[in-house]
């Protein structure tokens, strides 16, 4: 099962220099756990302190000669910047997976890894035309904020048909998940799970 942790400090409490210590206590947990992919999603950080983080996430894997692979949330000039192992795009990105890849290829740096979020099944046939390497779908299991749902569950009856329609591009789904009902998003055929909490010490 492919693992996708992504960042969210806000969850931790203390200032800002002690959330972003939890958030990098987090990430060395996840590389020494072999996590697949740490997606950094702090949007509300100036690029510099984002451009930080992403530099000692990417020491932390180099240190522990992981496989575990950083991507950022949105920011493709960033990620060039820092040498990230990729991007992951927004349903409404103007930018698509190709976009990317000539970026990184112009800078001479490896093929990127690039993930787009779905939210339908529209959305996950565009990411397939685009050929996204991985699609994230949500919310499987609703999306709640302060233990209120904001966003109705998709269901797993979609997620099997967002997974047929994304083959043969591994989708991971997103939303709700934990440890006890991974498994069944499993057995409705993604590839793997991601999440914020899911993953969080």
């Amino acid at each position: 099962m492919l693992r996708c942790a992504i960042t969210d400090r806000s969850l931790f409490a203390g200032d800002e220099s002690q959330k972003q210590l939890r958030l990098l206590e987090n990430a060395v947990h996840w590389v020494r756990n072999g996590i697949d992919l740490i997606q950094l999603r702090e949007k509300d950080l100036p690029p510099a302190t984002q451009v930080e983080l992403a530099i000692k996430i990417l020491q932390i894997i180099a240190t522990e000669s992981s496989p575990t692979r950083l991507i950022l949330n949105a920011a493709p000039f960033l990620a060039l910047e820092v040498k990230a192992h990729g991007v992951h795009l927004p349903s409404h990105s103007p930018l698509r997976p190709g976009d990317i890849r000539r970026r990184y290829l112009k800078h001479h740096l490896p093929l990127p890894i690039v993930t787009v979020s779905c939210h339908n099944l529209a959305e996950v046939q565009i990411a397939r035309r685009n050929h996204a390497d991985a699609i994230l779908f949500a919310p499987v299991f609703g999306k709640t904020i302060d233990g209120q749902l904001v966003t109705p569950a998709t269901g797993l009856e979609i997620l099997h048909d967002a997974c047929l329609a994304a083959a043969p591009i591994p989708v991971y789904a997103l939303g709700g998940v934990t440890e006890e009902n991974a498994s069944q998003c499993i057995a409705a055929g993604a590839a793997g799970v991601a999440g914020i909490r899911l993953f969080l010490r």
